[in-house]
């Protein structure tokens, strides 16, 4: 399972699990592995997909991580957050 992943879902569980920093720090090295999975990505395949793909996956980062910050105090971001991590584990049930 994903680590990232893992913590949200722990925070979700009891909000008082997980410390602000926590939250914090486990946002920002998200980002970090999601950034260099994708660096890597558009390296290997500098086509006309890659480019759309490009703006896509730059504009889903920015909502991600807008998200990440409200749910630091906020309800909704709990949710958008319990929607990611079920939708993580719809697209990778089978992937082992």
């Amino acid at each position: 399972m994903n680590r990232y992943i893992e913590l949200v879902e722990k925070w979700l569980e009891d909000n008082n699990s997980v410390s602000l920093e926590e939250l914090r720090a486990n946002r920002d090295a998200a980002y970090a592995a999601y950034a260099a999975a994708y660096a890597a990505y558009a390296a290997a395949d500098a086509t006309a997909d890659a480019a759309a793909y490009a703006a896509d996956a730059t504009a889903d980062a920015a909502d991600a991580a807008d998200a990440a910050d409200a749910a630091y105090a906020a309800y909704a971001a709990a949710y958008a957050a319990e929607y990611y991590v079920n939708r993580y584990k719809e697209l990778t049930k089978g992937d082992v």
